[in-house]
């Protein structure tokens, strides 16, 4: 049977989320894959480049942590907006700082480099949760998809760029007008009040502190703050460990351990977005399940194998593994409507203690143990999420989301584009024409 028409409204909507996750990756790979670069315009040791770094980390826990709440006052766009000109500023900043050779004026770029990436975490999730309300189908895997591509595309001119030795500086700032681009175009096709929580009876919102503390107490978000945190641990530490277990345990290599790296990073794509195939067939339950599954045999391949051979085709289960356990989960915590900002904001931060904090907890793992050793940390967290993968059931509250035009006429009015309305909260809705 063929798939119901789309509202061409929701059709911008989508690939202006396309744009918003694809940008900032590109962002994150062009600045990582210079880092050598920076740490030389700056004239730093390893360890003071690593305290510079930290302002990313600052940036980033800043960025989550309020996005929810100004999601909720504001709407999607708004917040969406908001991050992407962070990051934009970010990049200047970071330019201005490489040409300069501060190693404070780096610190301060990439803190709002990391606050503008944490700000649209939220916000394009809750965006992209409703888009999939209104569609009907799954869109998160093929968005979180985005940005796993822009990471490798952005890899690939970087080195590129790297290779014929482009400046630093021009490059940032080539790619900070990529993203202040991007984040026009999309923010024209993005509805306006996404995510925002209505004032009540006493003119408090919904959205409130009290609220986001609140998701805290229910069951399901602590369940899907779990699969997250267990999920979010494996694509991390693989990001930030992977080639260092294969050089050092398995005695490859850096070229060959990049390789590997890249082996991962590509399985990470290729399950994302083939994610709303399975998902359509198969259900949220059972794809998380079998995604825990693999990724638990990934990463057991790569602490046991004899060979590296067998380690790097382990790489690619943990890679497929641990693709959609993120998007999932984050779909799952917008499935209400009623407060998906606090909820998605809530089950994210997890996500992002996990990408920041586990990877250096495992530094330290591995200083005692081994870092084939120290993943058996992770595989552990991994069985844990694959345990609760119940909790991504879609719930019975979930509804549509309105959709009002930004500008033109209203959502519900003749605008000309052919795409039906539903009659009580005048969403764009996928048409029921076959």
């Amino acid at each position: 049977m063929p798939q119901a028409a789309v509202d061409p409204r929701v059709r911008r909507w989508r690939a202006a989320l396309f744009a918003l996750f694809l940008t900032p990756g590109f962002a994150l790979a062009s600045w990582v894959t210079r880092t050598p670069a920076i740490r030389d315009a700056v004239d730093t040791s390893t360890a003071g480049m690593g305290l510079i770094l930290f302002g990313l980390s600052i940036g980033s826990m800043l960025g989550v942590l309020s996005s929810g709440a100004l999601v909720a006052r504001n709407g999607g766009r708004w917040v969406a907006t908001l991050g992407g000109s962070s990051i934009a500023l970010g990049l200047t900043v970071l330019a201005v700082g490489v040409g300069m050779g501060t190693g404070p004026v780096v610190f301060l770029g990439l803190a709002f480099f990391g606050c503008g990436t944490g700000l649209q975490e939220i916000a394009v999730n809750v965006e992209g949760a409703a888009v999939e309300r209104v569609m009907e189908r799954p869109v998160m895997p093929a968005l979180h998809g985005c940005f796993s591509g822009g990471t490798v595309l952005g890899a690939a001119v970087g080195i590129g760029l790297t290779a014929i030795d482009f400046p630093v500086m021009w490059h940032l700032l080539l790619v900070m007008l990529l993203v202040a681009a991007g984040v026009l175009w999309a923010r024209e096709r993005m509805p306006v009040d996404t995510g925002r929580d209505e004032p009540g009876s006493d003119g408090s919102r919904a959205g409130g502190l009290r609220t986001r503390m609140a998701v805290w107490r229910e069951h399901r978000v602590i369940l899907l703050g779990l699969i997250v945190l267990g999920m979010a641990l494996a694509e991390g530490s693989a990001n930030d460990w992977l080639p260092l277990i294969m050089v050092d345990g398995y005695d490859l290599d850096e070229v060959a351990g990049s390789v590997v790296f890249t082996v991962f990073a590509a399985s990470m794509t290729v399950g994302r977005f083939s994610g709303q195939f399975f998902l359509t067939r198969f259900g949220r339950v059972p794809v998380m399940r079998v995604s825990a599954g693999f990724a638990v045999a990934g990463i057991l391949g790569v602490v046991f194998a004899p060979a590296p051979a067998l380690a790097a085709i382990a790489v690619l289960f943990w890679g497929l593994g641990a693709s959609l356990g993120f998007p999932v989960a984050i779909s799952a915590a917008g499935d209400d409507p009623a407060g998906a900002a606090a909820r998605v904001s809530a089950v994210a931060t997890t996500g992002y203690f996990a990408f920041l904090v586990g990877p250096p907890a495992l530094g330290f793992l591995g200083e005692e143990f081994g870092l084939r050793n120290a993943m058996i940390a992770v595989l552990l967290m991994v069985l844990v999420a694959g345990s609760v993968a119940h909790a991504v059931r879609p719930t019975s509250r979930a509804r549509s989301t309105p959709v009002t035009e930004h500008r033109g006429p209203r959502a519900g009015g003749d605008d000309g584009s052919g795409g039906h309305t539903d009659a009580t909260d005048g969403s764009p809705r996928a048409s029921d024409d076959q």
